[in-house]
């Protein structure tokens, strides 16, 4: 099978095919573009015979498929099985083929790869702002944050075309999605804590579980699919410490499932204050009532937090039980997640080390506690603006000088 080496730019060559005939009786050709490195011409053209050679390989086992005949919609569906299903959670692949099924495909789908241009993505995300585009039904368009959203998936999709060396260059670098208002998450100060707590003494036996669920996620700073995937076997009562190594999730057609948690870092062993341990402590025996009285009905999952016949509960839960517990007392609205952050406040306001607080949190840098938590470290930097006010110029003597 003849082959040959075109040079195209510095470090840009194509590779030229020849196998069988088209209609007509025309030779049919082959050609991909890539780019290869090297100090030298000969070092990049021995990098192009090795190109070549796999290039030849692939279209004799007819798996070689021609960049310019794939649309988006069946580059991404190659996308999804050969990369998305194999390295991303189920729960993110779930959103991707909500925006692509909902928005991406019926746009732009049909259009192949190799004729994608800005103009198509600017029409696109222009288009995503007119009113009447929305599922829910309301009024206006998309969020700036979630055509950035849809913008992220077209970039990434694009992305792993060039690195598979279908196409040169990716079309969305050359768009600017819109820009994003930051808003500052919403959380608990410490008078809003004390009443949240107040609130929860007055509780009932038969919601003690969420009580302890709200408690330990505001001592700890849990995800909520963390809190959904604790077991008894992750508490350590002696050492005061719960263990971070899984997190629920659900999702249509699958149900509750247990996954690994969000990154490396997400892996870690808290200690917990005293009287959230104590708690957990009587909800255990409260649940061991529970199972007896189950009987045989009873399912020993090891989940600390159960549905009633100790299947694992659905993640989502405390989360519905919360927002109407609030409603019901009167306290500020906010979500169960922002209960994380309300833990994370109170730490930075108590100057505890950033980087203790990132791992604690379970984040894989610095970097992303400070621009999430921006708002608290703003609010503890005053205090101590106030905090050296006072030991500064306390000294009577310095305050009544001239």
């Amino acid at each position: 099978m003849p082959g040959y080496i075109e040079k195209r730019g510095e470090d840009s060559y194509r590779l030229v095919v020849s196998s069988g005939y088209g209609t007509g009786g025309k030779r049919k050709k082959y050609t991909k573009t890539i780019k290869v490195n090297g100090k030298t011409e000969p070092e990049r053209k021995k990098k192009c015979e090795k190109e070549l050679a796999k290039f030849i390989a692939k279209i004799e086992s007819n798996s070689f498929i021609e960049p310019s005949k794939l649309t988006l919609k069946e580059f991404t569906e190659k996308w999804l099985k050969d990369y998305a299903e194999k390295n991303l959670a189920p729960k993110t692949i779930f959103r991707y083929k909500q925006m692509l099924d909902s928005r991406i495909f019926p746009a732009l789908g049909h259009i192949k790869i190799t004729k994608l241009k800005p103009i198509n993505f600017i029409e696109f995300y222009n288009n995503l702002t007119e009113d009447g585009i929305r599922e829910d039904g309301k009024s206006g368009g998309l969020s700036p944050q979630t055509i950035r959203h849809h913008h992220r998936l077209l970039h990434t999709i694009l992305e792993h075309a060039v690195k598979w060396q279908m196409l040169s260059s990716n079309p969305t670098d050359n768009v600017d999605p819109p820009k994003v208002k930051k808003v500052e998450a919403s959380f608990y100060d410490e008078d809003e804590v004390k009443k949240l707590i107040a609130a929860l003494e007055l509780i009932d036996k038969k919601n003690f579980k969420y009580k302890v669920a709200i408690l330990l996620t505001l001592s700890s700073g849990l995800r909520l699919g963390e809190l959904a995937g604790l077991k008894w076997d992750n508490v350590n009562f002696e050492k005061q410490t719960i263990s971070i190594v899984q997190s629920n999730q659900y999702l249509p057609k699958i149900g509750t499932f247990t996954k690994d948690p969000k990154n490396n870092t997400s892996i870690r062993t808290l200690y917990i204050p005293e009287n959230v341990i104590n708690l957990l402590s009587k909800y255990k025996s409260e649940q061991k009532k529970i199972e007896l009285a189950c009987g045989d009905k009873w399912i020993d999952s090891g989940f600390i937090f159960t549905q009633w016949n100790g299947k694992p509960m659905y993640p989502g839960t405390p989360s519905k039980w919360f927002s109407k517990f609030l409603r019901k007392n009167n306290l500020k609205p906010i979500t169960f997640h922002q209960l994380r952050h309300t833990s994370a406040s109170l730490l930075i306001n108590e100057n505890i080390n950033i980087r203790e607080i990132s791992k604690r949190l379970g984040h894989s840098n610095t970097s992303t506690t400070l621009n999430i938590y921006s708002h608290a470290l703003k609010s503890a930097d005053k205090d101590a603006a106030d905090k050296l006010n006072t030991i500064i110029f306390s000294n009577d003597s310095i305050n009544n000088k001239d």
